[in-house]
C-alpha cells in the first residue's frame, strides 16, 4: 500500500511539473515578439541613453559632494519648518 501511495504521489508531482512547464511555454512570448520588445526598450534609443548617462553622472557627483562634506545636506533640502 505504501509503494502504491509513493507511485501515485510521484505521478501527481510529475504531472504538476509538466502542467507548469506547459503553461509557461504558452505564456512566454515567441522569438519574434521578444525581438520586438527588445527593440522598443528605452535603452535602444541613443538619445534616451545619453540623457540617462547625464542624469546618472549628476547623481554620482551629488553623492560624491555629500561624501566629502561633514554637514547634513539632506537637512537643507525640502520645506523649512
Amino acid at each position: 500500500m505504501s509503494g502504491m501511495r509513493t507511485m501515485l504521489t510521484s505521478a501527481i508531482m510529475v504531472g504538476a511539473l509538466g502542467l507548469g512547464y506547459g503553461m509557461w511555454s504558452v505564456i512566454a512570448p515567441g522569438e519574434e515578439r521578444r525581438r520586438e520588445m527588445i527593440k522598443n526598450l528605452p535603452e535602444s534609443n541613443p538619445l534616451r541613453m545619453e540623457e540617462t548617462r547625464q542624469r546618472n553622472a549628476l547623481v554620482m557627483q551629488a553623492l560624491k559632494d555629500a561624501a566629502e562634506t561633514s554637514e547634513n545636506l539632506a537637512r537643507g533640502l525640502g520645506p523649512s519648518k
